[in-house]
């Protein structure tokens, strides 16, 4: 956090990232362990998944023109409201009872409420942070996200398990949620005005609310690189949130149990901590295009071959650990997407910022869907070619992206 401090165009929203940081926590505690669980107890994991994902990408999708519509911190109030009701419906009522038809409702909460805090909090930082700073602003957001979500998440959330069981562990997220949304909210003092688009706002006060959400939306309609780079999010993430629903079963056939799972996928978000601030950073220099095809399109299509065949190549636990590893690097590299896109347009950047989280959204509602499609047929090998070839596909549309 000292080194976001020493940043003057970020440090006005220091206190922003460190609750976005202990808010991913909460997010995060029990994706490494739940489909997993939810498979041995015979429900089908895979269709919890695709709902859930489904509920991402929706409430992704509308969280920066939502927050253009009645404010940032108003978004990402109605965001944490939403999820603290349904993670403790889900802890309460879902999980304790083991009723599958409550536990995808109130997951259904959860995948509703999230990214209106977290997501929105990338509006509050287009708005007040300079577009030469951008980059590096971003990449320290994912590191607060990710090293919430994916690393202490995941490594609390197993442990609290194993100590605590299901239930109080989930229990525990609503703590994590309400201290990160003290911090991100009333202790963060920073406006949440646009300061960019003076112009825009006072137009915008002439404009019914349902008006903006509606110019916002349209946004995929008249400028479709945007559009276009809301699915390179989408590619993105998308290894991401198939490896969540099949790589614990997969990798359970070579001996991987949920502690060293969890220290795979750990460790590998906690090099793309790291990496999402060179990138970012190297991405101001070298250029965000360039940054985001060359490491994470055709990194991302190498590290996820690998990653998939490690323990084929060599069933060592530091080996698989390694591939794991490279692949949470070159996730990193699209880290500029969230700088590049916005950059493609003067006014509605929340607007745009919607389009990349709808990206990120369907994500998790495409992951799932895809592990349930292919690998019916094609078993996971074909899941994971068809990630590579996805990945490979975005290097095009980022090219295209990227054109004057």
């Amino acid at each position: 956090m000292e080194a976001i401090a020493k940043n003057s165009s970020i440090k006005t929203l220091v206190w922003g990232f460190a609750g976005v940081a202990l808010f991913s926590i909460a997010t995060g505690v029990e994706q490494t362990w739940l489909s997993k669980y939810i498979a041995e107890q015979g429900m089908d994991n895979e269709l919890l998944f695709v709902i859930y994902g489904v509920a991402v990408a929706v409430s992704s999708w509308l969280s920066g023109v939502i927050a253009e519509t009645i404010g940032v911190r108003r978004t990402m109030m109605v965001g944490y409201a939403i999820f603290v009701a349904g993670m403790a419906a889900l802890a309460g009522v879902g999980m304790a009872q083991m009723s599958y038809p409550i536990i995808v409702a109130t997951y259904i909460l959860k995948g509703l409420g999230y990214p209106l805090f977290i997501y929105t909090f990338i509006v509050w930082i287009t708005y007040r942070i300079g577009k030469e700073r951008l980059g590096t602003a971003l990449g320290w957001f994912w590191v607060m996200c990710t090293g919430g979500m994916d690393v202490v998440g995941a490594y609390y959330g197993v442990a609290a398990k194993s100590m605590m069981g299901v239930v109080p562990t989930l229990w525990t997220t609503l703590a994590f949620a309400t201290a990160g949304a003290l911090l991100a909210l009333w202790v963060n003092r920073s406006a949440d005005s646009n300061r960019f688009a003076e112009g825009e706002v006072a137009e915008s006060k002439k404009e019914s609310k349902i008006g903006q959400l509606l110019r916002g939306l349209a946004i995929i309609k008249h400028k479709p690189k945007v559009a276009v780079g809301g699915v390179v999010r989408m590619i993105n993430t998308l290894s991401y949130s198939a490896f969540l629903v099949f790589m614990p079963l997969y990798l359970m056939q070579y001996g991987i149990d949920d502690t060293e799972w969890a220290t795979i996928w750990g460790t590998a978000f906690s090099c793309n901590i790291v990496c999402n601030v060179i990138f970012g950073t190297l991405s101001d220099r070298i250029g965000w295009a360039k940054t985001i095809m060359g490491f994470g399109g055709v990194g991302c299509a190498v590290a996820v071959a690998l990653f998939y065949y490690s323990p084929l190549i060599c069933n060592n636990f530091f080996f698989i650990l390694l591939c794991g590893s490279l692949w949470g690097v070159m996730l990193a590299g699209f880290v500029p997407l969230g700088a590049l896109v916005p950059s493609l347009v003067e006014k509605n950047k929340g607007a745009a910022v919607s389009v990349l989280n709808l990206g990120a959204g369907m994500a998790s509602f495409c992951g799932p869907l895809l592990v349930k499609a292919v690998s019916g047929w094609a078993g996971y090998q074909g899941v994971a070619w068809a990630l590579v070839a996805i990945y490979l596909s975005s290097v095009g549309m980022t090219w295209w992206i990227s054109r004057k």
